[in-house]
């Protein structure tokens, strides 16, 4: 079996903030045979995440967790999509699965126990929306759950802020935060964002960032008792804002430093004496690092959501072209929950 294949490759690294001008649309044949071994997989829904640029970069520290990508190489992320062709007994025909796929409109892979695949019920009397598994009970998801119960241990409550808490992992650690019995503020960019921390995602308390002249003090007015627990989405001078009202023992959750990965930004100069003094726990964490917790991670989840107890945000462009513009709108906060594609 042929298809046409198209994909999304970069033109270039990209150092700074990237734009629509750094990605183009390629084309390929992708060819199944049935003694091959491998899976093709129509893919239907995209994962769009700003982990990816610091892949896209000549040079960076995220080659330790994930592969770098290459100017004109198809970029692998996280996708949903169903199976058409199947060399594999594990897979047939007809299967829906989510996992590491790509930005394309087909993918072959070839089952293994090192590949992130699993299959899924999307069906509309059984399951969940298919947009929902590379979101809330996708790497979205193990993030959140994983970075506030994991790394951080909340305790019936305590005081817990989220950077970035109308985004894709902060909307869902702050509604985690809640679900624990912890008081929570969250921070966006815009009003109408703090406005949907407060009113739709539960959150105590929300604001603006960009109204606060001073970050430390805005902190200080949220939490007069002090932050328990940080979960860390931006970086520069909200890492160092964050810790300076820290807690004694402390925990800080360092999912993402969005506001450093264009380089744009000034980079955190956290106090580290704040550290030392007040015990301060820091740990950096990625996805990856609670698979083999995904399905109980997604019990939990999943079960969250039918009470609804948690509310899914997503935000979904349409066809691969838009791939581009839905990944740059990141880096402008232009996006509210999981920032997703979805393939005709």
């Amino acid at each position: 079996m042929e298809v046409r294949n198209r994909y999304v490759a970069t033109r270039r690294h990209i150092e700074g903030a990237p734009t629509e001008a750094d990605f183009e649309v390629r084309e390929e044949t992708a060819r199944w045979t049935p003694d091959s071994g491998e899976v093709l997989v129509r893919n239907l829904y995209l994962s769009i995440d700003p982990y990816q640029l610091n892949r896209m970069k000549r040079s960076s520290a995220s080659h330790l967790a994930v592969d770098g990508i290459l100017p004109g190489q198809r970029i692998a992320a996280y996708a949903a999509g169903e199976v058409v062709a199947s060399a594999s007994p594990e897979y047939a025909t007809g299967d829906v699965v989510a996992g590491v796929l790509g930005w394309e409109d087909y993918t072959l892979f070839r089952p293994s126990p090192a590949v992130l695949m699993s299959k899924v019920d999307a069906t509309a009397g059984g399951g969940f929306p298919l947009s929902h598994h590379i979101s809330v009970l996708g790497t979205s998801g193990m993030t959140a759950y994983g970075g506030l119960f994991e790394v951080c241990k909340p305790a019936r409550g305590e005081k817990v802020f989220v950077s970035a808490a109308s985004g894709s992992v902060g909307s869902l650690a702050g509604q985690f935060a809640k679900l624990a019995g912890c008081y929570v503020v969250g921070c966006a960019g815009t009003k109408a964002k703090v406005d949907l921390l407060k009113d739709k995602l539960g959150s105590d308390d929300a604001f603006n960032y960009k109204e606060e002249p001073d970050l430390k003090s805005a902190l200080k007015r949220c939490f007069p008792e002090g932050i328990d627990i940080y979960f860390e989405n931006v970086g520069g001078e909200m890492l160092e804002a964050a810790l300076a009202n820290m807690n004694l023992h402390g925990r800080v959750a360092l999912s993402g430093v969005i506001s450093e990965y264009t380089g744009g930004g000034r980079r955190a100069a956290p106090d580290l004496l704040e550290v030392i003094y007040k015990r301060i726990t820091i740990r950096g964490f990625f996805a990856w690092d609670f698979l083999p917790r995904f399905a109980e991670f997604n019990a939990a989840i999943g079960e969250w959501v039918r009470q609804g107890k948690v509310q899914v945000l997503e935000d979904v462009s349409d066809g691969l072209e838009s791939v581009a513009s839905a990944f740059a709108a990141l880096f402008s906060g232009q996006n509210v929950g999981k920032k997703l594609v979805k393939l005709a």
